[in-house]
């Protein structure tokens, strides 16, 4: 008798993030039917942030006093959805509003938060969600690539901001990828591109330079990575 609940348990505790996840995910909707002043200010933000414009952005986020952070992790968990405002900005946003230290935490928890989202949704909706969400090839595409390569994908998804980090985090619960690879693998990857953006700040020339820098090295090396295990899958085919 002691092991089944032993079992039951241990799934309740892996299922957790899941059940977290979507908890906000229905919060989440259920503002935006029922309270407008909810909708109104999400529509406002998406008007600030699609401007582009730093000091109107970090303005904006200052009107939230303390309840900054909670939309700034809600816009990280939003902008899965919406394709046409990149993490990165988001990000960018948190270190403006708040400091690069405390911007940079605020970042990274947001992006754990948003990560988990779409780890979870992917996990419990299934593949029909995903390809309705990313287009049946990409999610093939990406599936493929998390499969073969796994917490490699992940990291190199994080670190580059020319990859599709918000399909990653689908397809990694899709894929049934371990839920604490999948989180330590998001952080490791997306905790240089954070402290890079910390780094460089409001200089928008230099952040610019940065960010393709660092997504033509990352595509590369995983490139090279990619080239080098396809080699090495020959060679023990052939032996």
């Amino acid at each position: 008798m002691s092991a089944p609940n032993s079992s039951s348990g241990s799934a309740r505790t892996n299922h957790l993030p899941l059940y977290i996840s979507l908890a906000l995910l229905a919060t989440m909707l259920a503002c935006w039917f029922l309270w407008p002043a909810f909708q109104t200010t999400l529509r406002e933000g998406f008007t600030v942030l699609r401007s582009g414009e730093q000091p109107r952005i970090a303005a904006w986020m200052h009107q939230f006093g303390y309840w900054g952070p909670v939309v700034l992790v809600l816009g990280m968990v939003v902008q899965m959805f919406l394709f046409v405002i990149n993490v990165v900005l988001l990000i960018l946003v948190a270190i403006l509003a708040y400091g690069p230290w405390w911007g940079s935490l605020l970042a990274l928890g947001g992006v754990v938060v948003a990560s988990s989202v779409g780890y979870a949704l992917g996990w419990a909706l299934g593949e029909s969600f995903v390809a309705r969400l990313l287009g049946r090839k990409t999610e093939r595409h990406v599936v493929d690539i998390v499969h073969d390569y796994g917490v490699w994908a992940i990291i190199i998804a994080r670190l580059s901001p020319a990859l599709s980090d918000d399909a990653i985090s689908f397809v990694a619960g899709l894929a049934r990828m371990g839920y604490l690879k999948f989180i330590t693998a998001t952080v490791v990857g997306v905790v240089p591109l954070i402290a890079l953006l910390a780094y460089l700040g409001e200089e928008s020339q230099r952040l610019k330079t940065g960010l393709l820098w660092v997504s033509g090295v990352s595509v590369v090396l995983f490139g090279a990575y990619i080239w080098w295990d396809r080699g090495r899958k020959r060679e023990k085919k052939s032996a």
